[in-house]
């Protein structure tokens, strides 16, 4: 047999998948670029803040300032915030500010908000004891800041406008509408009300995205939503293959997230298997939206063969207030039935394996899609249309959720 091992349970333990394949097949472990690159050191963190791109280093931005808003990214993401916290708290304090006038707002958009057991793992186990963590409401709360030239009313959260000082902290991933995440993404919708997603995202949002920041109106749209806002700086990073911070850009909101868009596209671009009998894509680290798999698999497997969906999270898919499922056949403003995998399928099967499992979510994954348990029971699924004695092609993408082809990384 030929064995296999992938990561799972983001933020629930960074587990391993245990995968075994017939010896004859020929499988292939498709990594990123960027898959064995070194966490960033103290040093080098610290280095990154000290040369920002675009801006003042964040204590001189600090400097006479009264109140201060850190924004960061929700569980749905994987960016370890905890890792660069204590080197933004340093750089505050330096520049004058108390911890009295520091607050934590979850840039979590139209997801579900944090319990404190999210917030104690991504900030760390100090900063809810330490500093007031609030959650973001998209329905309450927003004070309006007026259009953008999209036409997009602007609404962002009161706590976060009461702030002369505006941080925010969130990783470089690529996103189907916004390109790649990061930058002003932290605004809108990180803490924008919903009348403000709703029209970035169906109004504005081509669905064309995924890997364009150049005449990326979707893009354009969220930025001059957080100028309008009055983001002050961004500290940005790109992922290894265990979801560490292998590189940081800090400053500007464009600038530095542009600087870092072009090191994503390098970090996470992967040699793409085409004509697969089976493609295996892992939903580590963004398990909860696993969904993000389905652009590598579609443009993998062949025309008939079958995908796999790694989906190891007890969370299931959190809960998205604009286009998740409330009802058998209704759901917030962005959903429909077929939101993001629609038939005519490319593919002969979509299995997702799972050890927990919600029937509601199933729709995420295709109406159809096929759910076991375990790994065993994938493979005896597979057994039936593959041969165990012959030569079946499978690519294997531990980190799908993060992984690019050359196509999408040659995008500007």
């Amino acid at each position: 047999m030929i064995k296999l091992d992938v990561n799972s349970s983001a933020w629930y333990g960074d587990k391993k998948i245990h995968l075994t394949f017939p010896k004859a097949w020929n499988v292939e472990k498709c990594l990123m670029n960027g898959h064995n690159e070194k966490s960033l050191s103290q040093e080098e963190l610290h280095d990154r803040f000290e040369q920002p791109i675009g801006t003042k280093p964040l204590q001189e931005l600090a400097r006479g300032k009264k109140e201060c808003v850190v924004i960061v990214d929700d569980l749905t993401r994987p960016t370890k915030a905890y890792q660069v916290i204590p080197e933004v708290l340093e750089e505050l304090h330096k520049g004058g500010l108390g911890d009295s006038q520091i607050r934590f707002v979850m840039g979590s958009g139209a997801h579900h908000f944090m319990l404190l057991d999210d917030l104690v793992k991504k900030l760390g186990p100090s900063i809810p004891d330490k500093y007031r963590v609030f959650n973001h409401n998209i329905y309450e709360n927003n004070i309006s800041l007026g259009e953008t030239s999209f036409g997009t009313p602007v609404s962002v959260n009161r706590e976060v406008m009461k702030c002369d000082l505006k941080i925010a902290i969130g990783g470089i991933i690529p996103h189907r509408n916004a390109g790649f995440g990061g930058g002003g993404k932290l605004i809108l919708p990180g803490v924008a009300s919903i009348e403000t997603i709703a029209h970035n995202h169906s109004q504005v949002c081509n669905g064309r995205g995924e890997g364009r920041i150049s005449n990326n109106e979707s893009r354009l749209d969220m930025e001059e939503s957080a100028r309008m806002a009055g983001l002050d700086f961004v500290v940005n990073c790109i992922f290894n293959a265990d979801r560490d911070w292998s590189e940081l850009v800090a400053g500007d909101l464009v600038e530095a997230h542009r600087a870092g868009v072009r090191i994503a596209r390098q970090n996470y671009l992967t040699k793409i298997v085409k004509e697969a009998d089976i493609a295996i894509v892992n939903g580590y680290p963004m398990e909860s939206e696993a969904y993000k798999v389905f652009s590598t698999a579609i443009e993998s497997v062949r025309e008939g063969g079958d995908v796999i969906v790694l989906l190891h999270t007890p969370e299931g898919s959190r809960g998205h207030y604009y286009n998740g499922c409330f009802g058998s056949d209704f759901g917030g403003r962005g959903w429909s039935p077929e939101v993001y995998l629609k038939k005519p399928w490319k593919m002969n099967r979509v299995i997702v394996v799972s050890p927990w499992h919600s029937l509601a979510d199933e729709s995420y994954f295709g109406v159809g899609s096929l759910w076991v348990k375990s790994w065993n029971q994938a493979l005896d699924l597979l057994l039936e249309k593959h041969d165990e004695f012959g030569k079946t092609k499978v690519a294997v993408y531990p980190y799908a959720t993060l992984q690019i082809s050359e196509k999408i990384a040659s995008y500007t």
